[in-house]
């Protein structure tokens, strides 16, 4: 490789300047909002690829991709350019200097209005580009005191200072949640939190293998620096500023197109195991299921079938029915349907060499291509060898859609869970079919994902257009969140799964995906000790996905009624999981309308408070609650540190109020679930649900949390039927304003609602927590704790 040095500038237009790099290379600098600017290397004045499908500012971007060109969707704001010493590109919030040899400095305007040092680069070698190849590499200089989050699904503590991570998605089945690398998913994003200057995220655009090296390299000729070195692909990154990382996460989240937004059945518990569809009785196993939860009344919304159900021997053939397995598959689709329980099926982007329909998919040309040869490309996949789909071809998605259609749709399987779509396909010129314009498949592994949970959502929405589609994805890339949920893979069961899980699951949040959650119990390895998958499902209940999911060693199944003597302690967690719905389905709508993270690290909302940038257990589900799950066994006490805030915090259990900025030390049994309430919020509840579908819910309680003294505050609640593709419309949903406000002598509560959705209930009951003794009017009528109130 070679350190690219000298540059004079090129042009300039209305949005950025372009420089020449050492008389051949261009770098393209583009302020695209007052905040952010993007820089992008192109060797020898061109794309190595000249498309992108995970920038998406305004809408989504077509199958075949977004022009790396395009400039819609932002508001490409005025600029000032100076060029003297340096060349300096400079709006309101944000200026960049640009030194000779190729040097840049960020610097961001402060509440003062003066400009401090946000970032700078390596003064020895910022840049390198490959000779002969596409490979670069990008250095920044890192600084006393920065603190850096994101990356997405990766193991160990959530700030990455001084580690290097790799992004290549794997199957990293069994995977240890404190140090495996690379997993899943590929999600090249940092944010950076400086001591003084406030915060900046870096986005790098390029699907290709890559490495970011940290603080873990250290090399005499330099000063302290972090790497960004990708294999392939280009040099393409967008530098955000914010004072605080909430408003970068948010930034970055709508520049890879927001969230989708889910049914609100899909907050119930997901019950799941590898066990029932492996079973020569799989159909009567699963249809046991139905009756268990029965039995054991225990809450549930759905079930997804692993691929034991397309089986021929122990091997997996995608869209091919075990017909021994499941004699009547119909009929067993019509018992979940009348149980209220929506059927998942597990799909899978890659066919044996034995398939059914192998040779059918191959003379279509639907598969990679490899580099030498115009066959397939051969990998290893499932304990054999096959071939993967390729999602950029056309004929290939209207073979996948009709696939989902004919053997799942269409037998009353309603939902996809996309999965083993890592693409390890180790031949990096590989051809794709490229919508028509062949790419290597080392540019675009992690894309085939994403394309194919899009083929999967078309087939969902052309066969029920009224409805919201579910899907999950295990795999992906920046965008992927516009079209499934994910979870983090098949972990291992013990009990720093529990711990490092909820730290992974907090950086996949700060990285734009936010309908996040694990497989409750573990899913590889030995079944869960009691006490162990109590504690996984009271942390489970709490994240956006509820799954109990398994392929234990001794071939057993996690089930929530596993363990009799620990049964009520499991049905209490999921019952009160059921009564936070309305809570959790504000909050998934928070997340799409708003690009508000649902899982928060508790620093996210308490930035000016250092001691939340510690590592914890503890982290926020929304604003309001602070969940400080007991992750360690035998634990007979919990500390938890109750953030530096305005209001102060109440713990949801006791009633007990405690100042903001305090350490409690709570006792702890096996029922315990921690759980505090900021102060000033209410929080909306439903009573005696067994399923979060909007028919089930048919109470209501607010929850009030008071702030002592004088004080103001608001909350939020939406509500619709669910499913409606017209969420957007007041005709099809309510969204409710709660007005909290209170003096020494009182409290007051307006509720104001706004839109034509009317709920199944009329009612609410107003709950104060016991240390509050304030009187308290609801919109003018004084009321008693526990009273109903019409609304």
């Amino acid at each position: 490789m070679r350190t690219l040095k000298n540059w004079t500038l090129s042009s300039r237009d209305a949005h950025g300047v372009t420089l020449l790099l050492d008389g051949r290379h261009s770098l393209v600098i583009t302020v695209l909002e007052d905040a952010l600017f993007r820089v992008c290397l192109k060797k020898d004045g061109n794309w190595r690829l000249d498309r992108t499908w995970s920038v998406a500012p305004e809408e989504d971007v077509a199958f075949e991709g977004r022009s790396r060109d395009d400039l819609s969707g932002f508001t490409l704001p005025d600029f000032t350019v100076e060029d003297g010493e340096s060349l300096t590109l400079a709006t309101e919030t944000l200026r960049l200097s640009i030194a000779n040899p190729l040097t840049m400095r960020w610097e961001a305007r402060q509440a003062d209005g003066s400009f401090a040092l946000l970032a700078e680069e390596r003064p020895t070698g910022a840049y390198m580009l490959g000779i002969r190849d596409h490979r670069a590499s990008h250095f920044l200089l890192r600084k006393p005191g920065e603190r850096v989050y994101g990356l997405g699904e990766k193991s160990g503590d959530l700030e990455r200072s001084g580690r290097r991570y790799e992004m290549r998605n794997l199957d990293a089945m069994g995977y240890n949640a404190r140090s495996t690398d690379p997993l899943y998913k590929h999600l090249p994003v940092t944010f950076t939190v400086t001591p003084d200057a406030g915060s900046f995220s870096v986005f790098y655009d390029n699907l290709a293998t890559c490495w970011f090296d940290l603080g873990n390299e250290l090399d005499n000729y330099h000063k302290p620096f972090r790497a960004y070195r990708a294999l392939d692909g280009d040099l393409d990154y967008y530098f955000a500023f914010a004072p605080d990382v909430l408003d970068l996460v948010k930034g970055h989240t709508k520049l890879t197109g927001g969230s989708a937004f889910m049914p609100r059945w899909a907050l119930g518990y997901s019950g799941s195991t590898m066990a029932y569809t492996d079973r020569p009785n799989a159909q009567e196993e699963l249809e046991g299921f139905l009756a268990k939860l029965a039995e054991h009344d225990i809450p549930c919304d759905s079930f997804q079938m692993s691929s034991g159900y397309t089986s021929i021997g122990a091997k997996r053939y995608v869209f091919n029915w075990n017909y021994e397995k499941f004699p009547d598959v119909e009929a067993m689709t019509k018992k979940f349907a009348d149980a209220g329980l929506t059927l998942i099926a597990n799909i899978k982007p890659a066919l044996l060499q034995d398939h059914p329909r192998f040779t059918e998919a191959l003379d279509a040309g639907l598969f990679v291509t490899d580099s030498e040869t115009n066959s397939y490309a051969d990998a290893v996949y499932w304990d054999d060898s096959g071939a993967h789909l390729d999602f950029t071809n056309p004929a290939t998605i209207a073979w996948w859609k009709e696939g989902v259609t004919e053997q799942l749709l269409k037998k009353g399987i309603a939902c996809t869970w996309n999965d083993n779509n890592e693409y390890e396909i180790w031949d990096d010129g590989a051809r794709c079919h490229g919508f028509g314009n062949e790419i290597p498949i080392a540019l675009i592994r992690p894309l085939h994902s994403m394309l194919m949970s899009r083929a999967s959502r078309d087939a969902q929405v052309a066969f029920a257009p009224e409805e919201r589609p579910y899907l999950i994805s295990r795999a992906g890339c920046p965008g992927i969140q516009r079209y499934v949920q994910t979870w983090t893979g098949d972990n291992y069961t013990r009990w720093d799964t529990v711990r490092y899980n909820i730290r992974m699951g907090l950086s996949l949040s700060l990285s734009g995906i936010y309908n996040v959650g694990h497989d409750v119990g573990g899913f590889s390895g030995p079944k869960p000790e009691p006490e162990l998958f109590v504690r996984w499902v009271q942390n489970g209940i709490f994240h956006p996905r509820f799954t109990i999911h398994s392929w234990n060693d001794d071939g057993t199944a996690n089930e929530a009624w596993m363990y009799p003597e620990i049964l009520p302690l499991i049905r209490d967690a999921l019952k009160f999981r059921y009564r936070l719905t309305p809570y959790l389905y504000t909050l998934t709508w928070l997340a799409t309308t708003a690009h508000e993270p649902m899982l928060r690290p508790t620093f996210l909302d308490h930035p000016q408070d250092a001691k939340t940038f510690a590592e914890t257990d503890d982290f926020m589900i929304g604003r309001d609650l602070l969940v400080a799950n007991v992750v360690e066994k035998g634990a007979t006490e919990r500390v938890v540190y109750l953030p530096e805030n305005e209001t102060g915090w109440w713990d949801f259990w006791s009633g007990s109020y405690h100042r903001p900025g305090t350490e409690v030390t709570l006792p702890v049994t096996l029922e315990s679930m921690p759980l505090f309430v900021r102060a000033g919020a209410v929080i909306t509840l439903t009573d005696g649900a067994d399923r979060a579908s909007t028919e089930a819910d048919k109470s209501r309680t607010l929850a009030i949390f008071p702030v002592p003294g004088d004080f103001a505050a608001e909350s939020l609640a939406f509500e619709d039927d669910g499913r409606t593709i017209d969420w957007q419309q007041d005709k099809a949903r309510r969204v409710t304003r709660f007005g909290l406000s209170g003096t020494a002598d009182g409290l007051a509560l307006s509720i104001a609602s706004q839109g034509d959705f009317r709920p199944a209930y009329e009612t609410a009951r107003i709950l104060l927590p016991a240390g509050e003794t304030r009187a308290i009017s609801i919109n003018g009528k004084t009321v008693g704790n526990g009273d109903t109130v019409s609304l």
